[in-house]
């Protein structure tokens, strides 16, 4: 969340960024709360002023040998009505808290203003479309025809946007998820952790989940557990009222986890195929670094995002989200997008966010140098490494031949059992 004092005294650039974004949120109501907030604080100085001056006068009167009774029942009547401005001054101050948390981030400068992802700038491309000498095919009848994708056994056990994969689908899953856990850990310095895939209200608070996005997530019946939407919420929270050593800055983790998303307000979108499940696998980064080094730190992650997809050979652009299209909780961020032959389009495959003091300060995640006085809260930083069900559509996809079958990209046969291509499962 953004500081109280900084969006008290920034209250139009506040509102600025909330237009650009395209917002909905209660300035109105926390200037309305602001004023009485300044209203209060002088009469409850003034008096507590007043009550520290009778309780020296007492201290006087009982020296001199005086009956301080009369100043008891002044005394009395001051901090009744202290105590009465104490309680609406928390409570204002309580709600004023309130709606902080339902302002987003504001964006960095360098992010240009849109109203949506058709205003994003294309910031690089890698590689070319493949070309195919027939009609290429979306994944589903892919996977499908070979027996590797089953929605109608899923739906069956679940509902729908639930998926079985069998056979090589399942192990080319398996095998994603190991080769990019691979990857991150052993070039590009991050430490593997596998957290919990259940947490609670304050951790999808730290991470700005809530209060906005409730309706999005799966909550379980009777308990403070909630099912996390990404790894970001418990990796993030690792070090949630922790301060950290500058020396051992920055940290960098890698996880793989399940997601779990009720993808409130997608219906009719995305119905067929994997790209919108209630349920898929994702590899994550993220990283805690110096507020001064964060935006160097963004173009590393997303460098890291990006080196699966080359070494998969997959066609992608990078694009540079606008105002209109950013996350609630993003300064700044870039997405990945992979080409997709059968539904001739690019997809995001994942998004790599700079989200400077914004979590940190929900979080209260901060570090200090040796010697120093005080302590600074850290920026965060995470993105998809990659979303792993969207990965395999992109192969899928991309490594289809014109008889059915499905290469399988060299940085995976490793992982394959050196299985170079899937094929018919065999009766």
């Amino acid at each position: 969340m953004l500081d109280l004092k900084f969006a008290r005294e920034n209250l139009d650039a506040v509102r600025r960024a909330c237009d650009n974004r395209h917002a909905q949120v209660d300035l109105a109501g926390f200037s309305a709360l602001e004023e009485r907030r300044r209203e209060l604080l002088p009469e409850l100085e003034s008096l507590r002023a007043q009550r520290n001056e009778v309780s020296a006068q007492v201290g006087q009167a009982k020296k001199s040998g005086q009956d301080p009774s009369h100043i008891y029942a002044e005394m009395k009547a001051v901090g009744n009505r202290i105590k009465v401005l104490e309680d609406e001054v928390k409570e204002v101050q309580d709600r004023l808290e309130a709606l902080l948390l339902t302002i987003p981030n504001l964006p960095h400068a360098s992010v240009p203003v849109g109203a949506g992802e058709e205003d994003n700038p294309t910031v690089s491309v890698w590689g070319e479309k493949p070309v195919f000498a027939f009609e290429p095919l979306n994944h589903w009848d892919i996977g499908e025809a070979l027996d590797i994708i089953d929605f109608e056994r899923a739906a069956k056990i679940t509902g729908s946007r639930f998926v079985v994969l069998k056979g090589l689908g399942a192990r080319l899953e398996r095998a994603i998820t190991a080769f990019m856990l691979d990857l991150h850990t052993t070039e590009h310095g991050y430490t593997e952790v596998l957290p919990p895939f259940m947490v609670n209200s304050r951790a999808m608070t730290g991470t700005g989940q809530l209060p906005k996005f409730a309706e999005d997530l799966f909550k379980l019946e009777n308990s403070d557990y909630w099912l996390i939407p990404t790894a970001e919420v418990p990796v993030t929270n690792l070090h949630a009222d922790e301060v950290l050593a500058g020396e051992d800055l920055p940290l960098c983790y890698t996880a793989y986890t399940p997601c779990f998303r009720a993808e409130a307000g997608s219906h009719g979108k995305d119905v067929r195929g994997l790209i919108r499940q209630h349920q898929f696998d994702k590899v994550e980064l993220v990283r805690f670094v110096r507020p001064e080094d964060s935006y160097q730190h963004l173009e590393t992650l997303t460098a890291n995002a990006e080196e699966v997809l080359r070494r998969l050979g997959l066609h992608y652009r990078k694009v540079l989200l606008c105002t209109g299209d950013m996350g609630f909780s993003s300064a700044k961020t870039y997405d990945l997008e992979v080409w997709l032959p059968g539904q001739q389009k690019y997809r995001e495959i994942s998004s790599c966010s700079n989200f400077e003091d914004f979590q940190a300060r929900r979080m209260g995640v901060r570090f200090k140098d040796k010697g120093q006085k005080g302590t600074t809260l850290v920026h965060t930083l995470n993105g998809s490494g990659l979303a792993v069900g969207r990965t395999l559509v992109a192969i899928l996809e991309n490594y289809q031949q014109a008889d059915g079958t499905v290469l399988v990209p060299e940085a995976l046969r490793p992982y394959m059992g050196g299985v170079a291509v899937i094929g018919p499962r065999r009766a």
